[in-house]
């Protein structure tokens, strides 16, 4: 995600704060760092995806994570300050979470 309108001018990356919860969930503040990537992390389940949605969304990096129909049961959206910290958060923390069978990542790119 790029928040400068100058070529040369540094990416900047939302890094997230929690609040109180909202409605059931968490709502996050945005604040910008510079640099950084991010992606949706699509996620397979094998039961109870809002227990997984929930699960993730306490994870930093985090930025959303919502139960979804179709193929995919929840989709996250996270972000990290370069692509090595996004493989660390999708494989450490959220394949780490119980339930998960398997995850895609797709990096958000700017064309």
């Amino acid at each position: 995600m790029r928040h400068s309108s100058h070529p040369g001018e540094a990416f900047l990356l939302p890094a997230i704060e929690s609040t109180q919860p909202f409605d059931g969930r968490e709502r996050h503040r945005r604040r910008f760092v510079a640099g950084g990537v991010t992606a949706y992390v699509l996620i397979q389940a094998q039961v109870n995806a809002a227990r997984v949605a929930s699960d993730i969304r306490a994870l930093d990096g985090v930025e959303s994570a919502d139960d979804v129909s179709g193929p995919y049961d929840v989709i996250v959206r996270a972000s990290a300050r370069n692509m090595d910290e996004l493989g660390q958060l999708v494989v450490a923390k959220i394949q780490g979470v119980e339930g998960i069978t398997r995850t895609l990542t797709c990096p958000v790119v700017e064309l």
